[in-house]
């Protein structure tokens, strides 16, 4: 380290030489003290991007990595002198006497371990991190590839008591090195000029660091800001400050979720798992003029706000700690742009599987610390039904009513499928599944074959991939209890006499006995009174269902209270965001 500092130092003017332990200290913090020049370089890529601040103007340079550095040095020098003529011109229109003296040309060079680099060395090689870039009479160090936000956002609504979660991208760097610090915006009655006279900026206050922040009622119409460093282990790349659109707004108060975070404060124990199922509703739905004039009238309108309605979801999720969580009705854009970034930083990772022909579809996360994603097996179930032969003998018997194929081929119902590994112990693997079968409440028949599809595919998946693994299926299946599908799963069986063959008229039925691939399987969260509460509907639809063989509940967290559902009348609400509950248990299975 101190030989390449030797030879950085053999740059500066003789009198900043270090003659003692003090002065070489002053030194070092000269040299950190330097301007950086960032250059973003990749094998592979035929670019190379220089970016750099001169006379207070922002540069950024693209060019050729296999080209000469003294095209780039005398592109460097060139904006310099042109700059300067445009400055005299300016004068000169204004009036003014401009400076008689010639331009010149200014002296642009760049040094690498105290020599100057060659002028036919190609970009690629010449800009080393460590390396000084001279332009006249300042210095600049460069920094090779530091790690560097790509991605910085802070989301549009902020509520007091709900978890601030800004969408982060680092490139060449990790986010849990990152550093984080909080502030709240002072009254607007500090003067500038105070805060000049003092000689620091008190507008703002720290109020917190790490990744995530909770505003509090005192930050009420203040506006945040974040000042974030990114970090790749031990290198730092140039900080970035974030401040919110708008100011902490009042939150609403006592939520349907927060006396269910009392039994989950704690992650679950190996070798318990917490596992997960939520409808989240979709924006694509909720802001459609049916819903808010017909499905949910009672709502106010603000909370059927997508910004407002995340608040609610993120602080929700988090506060279960669950390892596995199954989504539906997950809009593409909340996906990217608000859930995985938010339970990114609580610790898991996550896959998506949009619906054909919808802007919404399914995600499963789950924790990082405790799980692997192996493989996805996720399908859209029409598809799998005419395509892949495993279904032939189902195909052949829906295929005999043209009328209910034609509806089943209709739907764009996806299947969404994830073998995880426990970390903890290599080669235990469970397979998860999550999807949503089709809604309408004449859609019984419809509903049986889908989930024909879906049982024989997760058989053969397991059979193919995880020979022995447990499966968890989650989802909102839109069928009750007396339902065929709910006896499909829990008694393995539907005989053709099952009203739902009927369920949309003697056009579309059929008779079948539908058998499932899997023995009888259990509802771990049991068949709650309703997990879908609106003005005019009340009713169980959503199951995360396990193998009892398997698998063994531990706990189930306790649905809200009936009183809770219906403060507001029904759901969504303020104080909810969406018209299901959310089914969470514990579950546990042989190490």
């Amino acid at each position: 380290m101190f030989n390449h500092l030797s030879a950085v130092l053999r740059l500066f003017p003789r009198r900043l030489l270090p003659s003692s332990p003090r002065t070489f200290t002053q030194t070092c913090r000269l040299l950190r003290r330097m301007e950086p020049v960032t250059v973003r370089c990749l094998p592979g890529e035929p670019k190379l991007t220089i970016s750099f601040c001169l006379d207070g103007s922002n540069k950024h340079m693209l060019r050729d990595q296999d080209e000469a550095l003294a095209k780039v040095l005398a592109r460097i020098s060139n904006s310099i002198t042109k700059g300067q003529g445009k400055a005299k011109k300016s004068k000169k229109n204004r009036g003014q006497q401009p400076c008689e003296t010639p331009e010149q040309s200014t002296v642009v060079k760049l040094y690498y371990d105290g020599a100057e680099v060659a002028d036919t060395e190609l970009n690629s090689a010449a800009w080393q991190d460590g390396a000084v870039l001279q332009v006249g009479d300042v210095k600049y160090s460069v920094q090779r590839n530091p790690p560097t936000f790509t991605t910085a956002e802070l989301p549009a609504s902020i509520l007091a008591g709900f978890p601030v979660c800004p969408k982060l991208e680092v490139e060449f760097g990790n986010l849990q090195d990152c550093e984080f610090t909080w502030f709240k915006e002072n009254p607007a009655n500090t003067s500038p000029e105070a805060a000049e006279s003092s000689g620091q900026d008190d507008s703002w206050t720290e109020v917190g660091c790490g990744r995530v922040h909770v505003p509090s009622n005192q930050d009420i119409g203040c506006r945040l800001k974040l000042r974030c460093i990114p970090k790749g282990g031990k290198n730092s790349g140039l900080a970035k400050e974030l401040v919110s659109v708008g100011a902490v707004e009042a939150g609403p108060g006592m939520c349907t979720f927060d006396n269910r975070h009392a039994y989950t404060v704690k992650e679950a124990e190996w070798p318990a798992v917490r596992v997960m199922s939520y409808n989240i509703l979709a924006d694509i739905y909720a802001q459609t003029e049916l819903s808010k004039n017909v499905l949910y009238p009672y709502c106010a309108p603000y909370a059927l706000q997508l910004d407002y309605r995340q608040n609610l979801i993120k602080k929700e999720l988090a506060g279960y700690n669950a390892d596995i969580i199954c989504l539906q009705e997950v809009d593409k854009g909340v996906f990217t742009d608000s859930l995985t970034p938010a339970l990114d930083a609580f610790g898991l990772d996550g896959v998506f599987r949009i619906k054909e022909k919808q802007h919404e579809g399914l995600a499963t996360f789950y924790r990082r610390s405790k799980f692997q994603l192996l493989s996805r097996h996720d399908i859209v179930l029409n598809e799998a039904l005419t395509c892949d032969p495993i279904h032939s003998a189902l195909l052949e018997k829906v295929s005999a009513n043209n009328a209910l194929k034609d509806k089943v081929m209709l739907r764009s119902t996806a299947l969404q499928v994830s073998v995880l590994e426990d970390l903890n112990k290599p080669g235990r693997k469970v397979c998860v599944a999550n999807t949503h079968l089709y809604w309408h409440p004449k859609g019984g028949n419809v509903r049986l074959v889908q989930m024909g599809v879906a049982l024989q595919h997760l058989s053969h998946v397991i059979s193919e991939v995880a020979p022995g693994a447990p499966l968890v299926f989650c989802g909102d299946f839109n069928s009750s209890p007396d339902s065929g599908v709910f006896q499909l799963v829990s008694e393995a069986l539907v005989p053709q006499q099952h009203a739902d063959w009927s369920s949309s008229g003697p056009e579309e039925s059929c008779t079948m006995e539908l058998l499932s691939t899997f023995p009888p399987m259990l509802s771990a969260c049991s068949q709650p009174a309703y997990t879908n509460y609106v003005g005019g509907f009340h009713g169980c639809l959503d199951y995360i269902f396990i193998q009892p063989d398997s698998m063994q509940v531990e706990q189930v967290i306790p649905l809200p209270s009936h009183q809770e559902v219906t403060t507001y009348e029904a759901l969504p609400s303020v104080a909810h965001p969406s018209d299901h509950i959310a089914l969470i248990c514990d579950l546990r299975w042989n190490p």
